[in-house]
């Protein structure tokens, strides 16, 4: 095939219809890295799939590791990152939970890792099917999350994330989490931009200074036992980095722009608030279903909109606080549980930013864990049951949107009064 010609003075892409696995696969290439390690899991398995027929075709010139469990994966792109490497790796659900103590160690060495993960529920009840409890799971783990709402921003996402955790003021691993099942499988047009508008973008890294890295000969410790004070001085760095990438991360998107064509707002993505009254705050897949439903909801004279998280750790508390102080009332959508909490994991979060909101009143919304969709229908009741939040009306302060028995009369008794018991 003749390759397409571009017109320098204009961002260059062709446009795929592929899925959000083959575009996270497609932008780890376009980095170009050094060292490739993952194990298969569902439903990230395509992502490498789609890596090793780049590498067997000779489109990508990577060492490419199959290991025999994602443990080893995160251990390998560890090394060759301290090595001085560019590295990438991807994982899911139990996948990302049998690499959780690799993945400390690999925030602890401040190694800059980019991993993809594709939302799936972790262990405990088995459901191969959304949900970001994996998330979770590792929000505390010392990484920067950045979380995609569609093909396009997985792509994009994983060049930015290349931009970040690579930043010689940063140097941080950073995870890109997309709802699994929903966007790895998805097909859609995306714009995928030619190799060298990425090297541009990616480019401003070799003018850094040069990150510490493992050479012959050299020393650098790792993982050093029994540091003591230094161990505090360590920490106390890898917080401020993390506080420093949310500055970092609104410069990224905006050179983003420049050489690309597509902004997403930095840390959050607002969607019609300017003049609303009631927001919805949520993140991933569902957020294309929240705008249309806000359309419609518009359209029937309701003033509404969506506050949208892109980066989730560090939590962008500051923009989020910003953007949502003096609206009426806020609901918040969590994919996920926070054991130990009556709301979502969002909103419990949101929740420590309270008295800055200006007296907004909040309320929180699970739905789309397991096999559950979140339909418009859905988000029409969220809607609705913020604005008789904001109201006034009597609300309950968590609902799980599709689980009505957990709104009736008796879903706080004990299980074993409860019709069915467990």
């Amino acid at each position: 095939m003749k390759p397409k010609t571009q017109d320098k003075t204009k961002p260059g892409s062709q446009i795929e219809v592929i899925t959000g696995n083959a575009a996270a696969a497609i932008g780890a290439k376009l980095a170009r890295p050094d060292v490739v390690a993952a194990y298969p899991i569902t439903p990230q398995t395509e992502i490498i799939e789609q890596i090793s027929k780049f590498h067997a075709d000779g489109e990508m010139d990577c060492e490419l590791i199959t290991v025999e469990g994602e443990n080893s994966a995160m251990n390998a792109v560890t090394a060759a990152c301290l090595a001085g490497g560019r590295v990438f790796t991807a994982s899911s659900s139990w996948g990302l939970v049998f690499m959780y103590d690799a993945i400390l160690a690999t925030a602890g060495a401040r190694a800059p890792v980019v991993m993809v993960n594709v939302n799936r529920e972790t262990p405990g009840i088995i459901a191969v099917s959304c949900g970001q409890q994996d998330m979770i799971s590792t929000r505390d783990a010392g990484w920067i999350f950045l979380i995609a709402e569609d093909c396009q921003e997985i792509l994009d996402l994983v060049l930015q994330a290349y931009r970040l955790a690579e930043d010689y003021d940063i140097q941080v691993p950073v995870m890109v989490h997309y709802d699994g099942f929903y966007l790895s499988y998805l097909s859609e047009g995306v714009n995928v931009p030619f190799q060298e508008d990425a090297d541009r973008f990616l480019s401003v890294l070799n003018d850094q200074p040069q990150r510490t890295k493992l050479v012959p000969g050299g020393k650098l410790g790792c993982g050093t036992h029994g540091i003591l004070g230094g161990y505090l001085e360590l920490r106390y760095k890898h917080v401020s980095a993390m506080e420093r990438s949310k500055a970092k991360f609104e410069e990224i998107d905006k050179e983003f722009q420049e050489i690309f064509g597509r902004s997403y707002g930095g840390q959050i993505e607002e969607y019609r608030m300017d003049d609303a009254d009631v927001v919805l705050v949520g993140s991933g897949s569902m957020c294309g279903t929240i705008k249309a439903v806000i359309d419609e909801k518009r359209d029937a004279g309701v003033k509404v909109g969506l506050l949208k998280i892109r980066m989730y750790r560090p939590f962008p508390g500051e923009v989020m606080v910003a953007a949502l102080k003096g609206k009426k009332a806020i609901g918040v959508v969590d994919r996920s549980l926070c054991f130990g909490f009556k709301g979502g994991p969002i909103y419990t979060e949101l929740k420590a930013f309270e008295t800055q909101l200006g007296g907004s009143k909040m309320m929180s919304f699970i739905d789309g864990i397991a096999n559950t969709d979140i339909t418009k229908a859905n988000v029409e009741q969220m809607i609705d049951l913020t604005c008789d939040l904001a109201e006034g009306k009597d609300v309950r302060e968590v609902t799980w949107v599709s689980y009505p028995e957990a709104q009736e009369p008796d879903s706080e008794k004990p299980d074993s009064e409860k019709r069915g018991g467990l």
